[in-house]
């Protein structure tokens, strides 16, 4: 048998901290792939894993990143989880030519010659969200947010579409991250009554928020998951563990995955735990076939690498670097997702060239699932 040529890969997520789920969920997906493609006696390539863990501190992934860069062979980083630290480790990756592979929902408005996004934006995730909300129970909108860059940006972009479409945005709240102070959002959402609420909360605050919203429901039959549901563009299964069981019931996601849905033809029939598993999963093998047809690979511009692909380029593109996925608009029902409504795949489009009004439940690239 040909001997496989080793090619190191960073990884760098926080298996602690408020997004540890997240990462986590990121990180095993990355991990099993790399096991998978080592498994492989015809492939020509076996990954070796660089991990570094920041600890959830901010302060930390930069320099980690850096640590990775400098001291192995590692070119490819597969990391980060939040905006926050995505553009952290940015200056690092243009300065040691390196990229990341961002396998994490994000609020659009970027496309870095260093990083591949595998993940949804705002086309792929918070336009056809709006659009199934405001064709089933209103444009009434109420948004939430932690005070950084998601909540900051969706909520902009969400402002925006529902403005458009002749809605009407009845309040907007944002906590510090972390914050578990959630009494003043939920008493301004209990007064306006929004036909739906924007969820962009993050992490613990987003835990307190959906059990306090839950009790609220309860109280008043409005704010039930039937009347007035939470909408979110980030919530998966990994992090539901997090969650009540109850207070999760009802809630309205969009992604290009959900446990056991088809759609998205690599990851199909696969048992994934969610889209970010699913998500870091095909980053690893993206880029293990596009190293696979190149001698020195590894050191190629992220640039050089899709365009010298003999195979094609994997579905990125080539000018943005964000990737075609399905969009899938799912429910909790019994403690899990069930899907409502599925795109065919829709091209990423970042900064929104294609426009930026919701997409209508019917339209033509639009499938209904029973």
């Amino acid at each position: 048998m040909k001997m496989k040529k080793r090619i190191e890969l960073g990884l760098l997520y926080s298996r602690s901290g408020s997004y540890s789920l997240i990462s986590e969920a990121c990180r095993i997906g990355a991990l099993s792939a790399i096991a998978e493609i080592n498994a492989l006696p015809d492939f020509p390539l076996s990954l070796i894993p660089v991990e570094r863990d920041p600890q959830g501190n901010i302060d930390a992934y930069g320099p980690l990143c850096e640590e990775i860069l400098r001291e192995s062979g590692a070119r490819h980083v597969v990391g980060c989880v939040t905006s926050w630290s995505r553009k952290e480790v940015i200056p690092t990756l243009e300065k040691f030519g390196g990229t990341l592979w961002y396998a994490v929902p994000y609020e659009g408005f970027e496309a870095s010659d260093h990083i591949v996004y595998t993940h949804a934006c705002p086309n792929q995730h918070l336009l056809p969200l709006l659009g199934w909300a405001f064709a089933r129970l209103g444009r009434r909108g109420f948004l939430t947010g932690s005070n950084y860059i998601w909540g900051w940006e969706m909520n902009r972009l969400a402002r925006d579409v529902i403005s458009s479409a002749g809605g009407e945005v009845l309040g907007e709240r944002y906590l510090r991250l972390g914050s578990l102070e959630i009494d003043r959002m939920i008493d301004e959402i209990r007064a306006t009554r929004p036909d739906f609420v924007l969820n962009n909360l993050i992490g613990p605050s987003q835990y307190a928020f959906l059990e306090a919203y839950h009790r609220l429901g309860q109280e008043d039959p409005h704010f039930r998951p039937e009347t007035c549901p939470i909408l979110s563009c980030n919530l998966t299964e990994c992090e539901m563990p997090a969650i009540h069981p109850a207070a999760a019931e009802g809630l309205v996601a969009a992604g290009p995955y959900f446990r056991g849905a088809s759609g998205w033809p690599e990851v199909t029939n696969r048992n994934f735990g969610s889209s970010h598993e699913a998500a870091a999963w095909s980053s690893v093998y993206r880029l293990a076939r596009l190293l696979s047809g190149h001698e020195g690979a590894p050191e190629q511009s992220l640039a050089q690498l899709l365009a010298d692909a003999p195979a094609g380029s994997e579905g990125i593109d080539l000018a943005t670097h964000h990737t075609e996925l399905p969009v899938l608009i799912a429910q909790v029902e019994n403690g899990a997702f069930a899907v409502r409504e599925s795109f065919a795949p829709v091209a990423g489009d970042p900064y929104l060239a294609h426009g930026r009004e919701a997409v209508a439940p019917g339209a033509p690239r639009l499938k209904v699932v029973s």
